[in-house]
């Protein structure tokens, strides 16, 4: 009876030696399921999960992988093995004599053979679009999060590498989310740093500077794994993990998107993490990798983000009535918080305005595009689109007045979770409505607002810096990017009021 009982038939558990024809046969089987899927990062998972498994124990690993169980994959002659063979070569590097270079010559000769390919097969020929980049970083820059975006036939994905610069800036973790989570992810990483105090400071990427960084990070990882030895047992190889994927094969996804982009190029004044000595008793990466969460993957739900710990909102006061008579005009001072020198709009609003109608007058007075989420952070709690995971409610029903009452009342309104554009708005005057008037109305402002998705305060701060610099090897680039032909027509101390007011009109 204790013979039926056994619950594996694996070597380690029941003693002896692996049997290869049976580990083979085992590898075809799942590859047969692999065939039919209609997603190609499904099969380069799986391809980047063998190649992980190959370098595992260094080149005499690679080596037979190469030229052992490639040619025997190719023997078995079906789509179960032209689908492993596919998936291997798609994520490997094309090194001469490489897994990748050997699969992809077994996986030519079994079409010549007329061997149907993997239902994926062509959504992986079609191209690879990549962007937009970013790095988020804390203000002691004790770690750092880049993220990459990447789309392949209609689909979206990112991959976001966590780097410990107090581990000599070595990559930590390796998440795969979907480019439809990623916003809600960013979102609760500001909200959560907000909550511990802790600031966030991001700036966009081009492509050879998030290449720079992201294979500095995986390369100093490589070496410390390096230093470490090798595996011990199977799950020291960091292969999966409760969730999908491990670190392993989703650093050779990474690499392999990385092969894609124009060669990397250091920023400018960045330089490689230096060794670090003693850590901080507070590890500020463990904490920053416990607001992202895992993924388990695309199509799985959203990161758990932990709730942010602050204060009860008060209870949200009742609308006005109709019996109350007509709300009244206020008169709001916007500033964008972090901006030297100051960029501030003063506006007038009815007091019943919904706060949905104030994001969308604020969109319009700081010439943001409005593609990206909002929140409006009060005493009475968060108000933007409704997220249980965020602990948003909806700003539709929600009323200015509602929120804030009088004179003095402050409140803050955030747009765009990557770039944080974060606005203080101070109530300076609540008087009777002018009926000859119509709102929102701005009577006045300083300076130019920052143009959208130029990566935050700090970003714009850069993009200054770079246009009054004709000399600076990325002042074309920024020209291009905002449509100018000349720096000259771009002129960040100006403020005009007759074209706020026109976006206000047409926003109305």
């Amino acid at each position: 009876m204790a013979d039926e009982k056994q619950a594996c038939d694996c070597p380690d558990c029941v003693g002896g030696t692996a049997d290869p024809g049976r580990m083979l046969a085992d590898l075809i089987e799942d590859a047969a399921t692999l065939a039919e899927t209609e997603d190609p990062l499904d099969a380069e998972l799986a391809g980047a999960f063998f190649v992980a498994l190959a370098q595992s124990d260094g080149d005499a690993s690679l080596t037979a992988f190469a030229d052992a169980l490639v040619p025997a994959v190719e023997a078995r002659g079906t789509r179960a093995a032209l689908t492993l063979l596919a998936a291997i070569s798609a994520v490997a590097g094309d090194e001469p004599g490489s897994v990748a270079a050997a699969a992809r010559a077994a996986a030519e000769r079994l079409v010549g053979a007329g061997v149907a390919a993997p239902a994926w097969a062509d959504r992986l020929a079609q191209p690879l679009t990549a962007g937009p980049f970013t790095r988020m970083y804390d203000a002691e820059d004790t770690m750092s999060v880049l993220i990459g975006v990447f789309q392949r036939a209609g689909r979206g994905h990112a991959l976001v590498i966590v780097v410990d610069h107090e581990n000599c800036g070595a990559a930590d973790e390796i998440y795969l989310v979907g480019e439809d989570e990623l916003p809600t992810l960013v979102a609760g990483i500001h909200q959560n740093a907000r909550g511990d105090g802790v600031t966030i400071k991001t700036k966009t990427l081009n492509a050879p500077e998030f290449r720079w960084y992201a294979e500095q990070a995986l390369e100093i990882r490589a070496d410390h794994d390096a230093e470490d030895g090798p595996a011990e047992s199977p799950e020291d190889l960091d292969l999966v993990d409760e969730d999908g994927p491990g670190y392993a094969p989703l650093a050779v996804l990474t690499r392999s998107r990385l092969a894609t982009l124009p060669p990397a190029r250091r920023p400018r004044g960045a330089v490689a993490s230096p060794h670090a000595g003693n850590r901080i008793p507070l590890d500020v990466l463990q904490q920053f990798a416990a607001l992202i969460g895992r993924s388990g993957g695309l199509g799985a739900p959203g990161p758990d983000l932990p709730s942010q710990r602050r204060r009860q909102p008060a209870k949200l006061p009742a609308k006005r009535k109709k019996s109350n008579g007509p709300a009244p005009a206020y008169q709001l001072k916007v500033s964008l918080r972090g901006a030297k020198p100051p960029i501030w709009r003063r506006l007038l609003v009815p007091g019943d305005i919904t706060l949905n109608r104030l994001h969308h007058a604020l969109l319009a007075a700081f010439g943001w595009h409005g593609g990206h989420l909002h929140v409006f952070d009060t005493d009475y709690g968060q108000f933007g689109r409704a997220d249980r995971d965020l602990g948003h409610r909806s700003d539709g029903p929600v009323t200015l007045e509602q929120v804030a009452h009088g004179v003095t009342d402050k409140f803050r309104y955030t747009y765009d979770f990557g770039d944080n554009w974060e606005h203080e708005i101070l109530v300076e005057k609540v008087t009777p409505a002018d009926p000859s008037l119509e709102y929102p109305l701005c009577t006045g402002g300083r300076r130019a607002a920052p143009p959208d998705d130029c990566g935050g305060i700090w970003g714009y701060q850069e993009l200054i810096e770079i246009l009054a610099d004709p000399a600076h090897e990325e002042h074309r680039d920024r020209l291009e990017w905002l449509g100018l032909t000349d720096a000259s027509r771009f002129n960040p101390a100006t403020f005009d009021l007759e074209q706020v007011n026109q976006q206000l009109r047409s926003a109305r």
